[in-house]
């Protein structure tokens, strides 16, 4: 593939240069127990979004009954309070994110995890409608926060080995939280147990729990030593990566081999706004067609059977309402089982061929399904089989989405550039989605739901194929092979480089 041309702004004269090896130091550190420290510090807060969002849409019908302690109806927890948690979590996202690229991951993803339990605690106690809309959306907005502090964290702390898998698991992980919604909801929602005005509340209440113990947690995870070193604190930088070196060679008893390579960057305190935008669009417009296509793809696919997946059993197949939570349950851990399964191969066999392979897999079988929908071939059982098959290699597809935009990217961008593609594909999701699938999915009308399902998978088929095209290379390789960061010495004149051969070490 032709480079594309990359032009940078030349650092002043003034900012200190400086030379380090952190992160080959970081690259070659074999997997350890701190390792996993980062991961369920930093990963298992998608646990809590699935979680979050499967309950208030489980939830929905019990709040808005006679009792509930909520004048509120239905239509308005799915609808306003729905569109509310989407704004908040793009403006979130860009705006968090902003804030990671200039004041370091650490800072942001501890404020980003607080926002999010406090305005979950404070919807439990919800007493008015407003009360209710109006923490939604500050709970979207510490969630979109979390996607663009936490995946940056994530993609500069974990070895370029285990990156993909790690990072395709961790968003993939979302999926864990909705079987524990879709459960705890037929639990929470039982007036046996739990009176109709305590049940709702408890649910959102059990995340805070879990938030909290994540929380304690992530207290102690580092910095990003590669925020630092560019950001002028390069002596923190060291002595922190020195410290986690020291601690697994005494875990693993053996001495870790000389880093393989040195950087010489510029020190910079602050990266201004405009030049991350004309970065991401300017001098990598084909990545920014590739993170563009995998979020707006697997936004619609995900929206054509998840968004009227409820109405379409009920309508079509005469599932009683008190029992899709069971059925979505089983579909979101299909979800999981994907890039639990796959993540491996994303750094094994290569981020292009698993990238677009997902991507056209799923389309495909999606079209399948449509097809034998509209045959009248499926029951409720077959068809949450077929949707199963379709999502478990679209979760993987999805997940590796984050993933791209998270590393194709100059470092200084990385937080930022994660922000902009989650709110655009959330957008296209959460607005865009709902109009287009709403009265497709819920008519009745079986040609109108092959329809939805026919424009979610030409859109992950299209995807695909661009993937097929312009997807980069980028397993096994370190952070600043894949984009070299606007701070090193030679960026000012530097061209976004081919693809290479994963060093070895």
């Amino acid at each position: 593939m032709a480079s594309e041309m990359s032009r940078a702004s030349v650092p002043s004269p003034g900012e200190p240069t400086i030379t380090t090896a952190v992160p080959a130091r970081l690259d070659r550190l074999p997997w350890s127990r701190w390792h996993w420290m980062i991961v369920i510090g930093l990963g298992t807060v998608w646990i809590l979004d699935g979680l979050e969002v499967t309950i208030v849409g489980n939830v929905a019908g019990r709040i808005a009954e006679d009792g509930s302690g909520l004048d509120i109806t239905s239509g308005q927890i799915t609808g306003i309070a729905a569109a509310l948690y989407v704004a908040g979590a793009c403006s979130g996202a860009l705006f968090f994110g902003w804030l990671t690229d200039r004041y370091g991951r650490k800072r942001l993803f501890m404020v980003t995890l607080l926002v999010y339990l406090s305005a979950t605690a404070l919807t439990a106690l919800s007493f008015e409608s407003w009360w209710f809309f109006l923490f939604r959306f500050l709970t979207g907005f510490g969630i979109g926060g979390e996607y663009a502090a936490v995946n940056s964290a994530i993609d500069e702390l974990i070895p370029s080995h285990y990156r993909g898998r790690v990072d395709l698991i961790i968003n993939g992980s979302y999926w864990l939280g909705a079987v524990g919604g879709s459960l705890l909801s037929v639990v929470m929602l039982d007036t046996d147990i739990f009176p109709k005005d305590l049940g709702w509340r408890l649910s959102f209440a059990l995340g805070v729990v879990l938030g909290l113990v994540v929380l304690l947690v992530r207290r102690h995870v580092p910095e990003s030593p590669r925020w630092q070193f560019i950001h002028g604190y390069g002596d923190d930088a060291d002595r922190l990566v020195g410290s986690v070196e020291k601690e697994i060679e005494q875990e693993k008893g053996v001495r870790l081999p000389p880093p393989d390579r040195e950087i010489t960057i510029h020190q910079r305190k602050s990266i201004g706004f405009g030049l991350i935008a004309k970065t991401v669009f300017r001098s990598y417009p084909r990545r920014a067609v590739l993170g563009l296509s995998l979020f707006i793809g697997q936004a619609f696919l995900y929206n054509a059977i998840t968004f009227g997946f409820g109405a379409i059993l009920i309508t079509f197949f005469d599932v009683p309402t008190g029992h899709t939570g069971y059925y979505f349950a089983v579909i979101a851990a299909g979800n999981f089982l994907g890039p639990l399964l796959l993540g491996k191969l994303f750094d094994t066999v290569g981020r292009r061929i698993m990238i677009s392979s997902t991507y056209l897999l799923s389309g495909i079988l999606l079209f399948g399904t449509a097809w034998l929908f509209d045959r009248g071939s499926l029951t409720a059982t077959t068809m949450t089989a077929c949707w199963c098959v379709v999502l478990f290699f679209a979760s993987a597809g999805a997940s590796s989405a984050y993933l791209t935009v998270s590393e194709i990217f100059p470092m200084e961008t990385r937080a930022m550039a994660i922000a902009f593609f989650y709110a655009l594909g959330t957008a296209a999701g959460g607005i865009s989605g709902p109009l287009i699938f709403a009265d497709l999915t819920e008519s009745g009308v079986v040609g109108d739901t092959v329809l939805a399902f026919q424009i979610g998978a030409g859109l992950m088929c299209a995807a695909g194929l661009v993937a097929a095209f312009l997807a980069v290379n980028a397993e096994r390789r370190s952070l600043e092979d894949i984009a070299e960061p606007l701070s090193t010495a030679g960026a000012a004149s530097g061209a976004e480089s081919p693809q290479k051969s994963a060093p070895t070490s």
